[in-house]
């Protein structure tokens, strides 16, 4: 039995290689750990070119992606969201307004925007505050948000 192995790498792993790289291992290593944990396959043929189409696949979809987010994000930088509350003295209000707020807003207007990809900091008085909502993995838009009384 050969003491080396070749194996697909299913996700990355430090000092080894990254995802979808095919290396060469120690035969021990690659039976007791690798592909019980689920971290590589064997290098056969039919694997290898499983997981080239795979690949491809995922590279396609995230490009869909991206050209959705890249959209969205060219429609959410021309938006002004104006939400009305009720406000004490000194315009401050009576509570806050949050991204849970913001979001349901966003939904109003027909975007469709998680209010985990959204950053901003809790707002407490009227005025106009800038949000920024992370779409993609490099696609963000700043879009404003009125807070006026009610």
């Amino acid at each position: 039995m050969s003491r080396t192995v070749h194996v697909i790498l299913q996700r990355d792993i430090q000092k080894l290689g990254k995802g979808g790289d095919v290396v060469k291992v120690a035969a021990g290593f690659a039976r007791n750990f690798l592909l019980p944990q689920g971290f590589a396959l064997p290098a056969s043929e039919g694997n290898v070119a499983r997981f080239e189409h795979e690949k491809k696949v995922a590279a396609e979809r995230a490009a869909k992606l991206r050209a959705s987010a890249v959209d969205l994000a060219a429609k959410l930088s021309t938006l002004e969201l104006r939400l009305a509350r009720s406000v004490g003295s000194e315009g401050r209000l009576y509570g806050s307004v949050t991204s849970k707020d913001i979001e349901a807003g966003l939904k109003d207007k027909g975007f469709s925007v998680e209010r985990k990809k959204l950053s901003v900091d809790t707002i407490r008085a009227l005025g106009t505050y800038e949000v920024t909502a992370k779409l993609a993995h490099d696609v963000t838009a700043t879009f404003k948000v009125s807070v006026v009384a009610a």
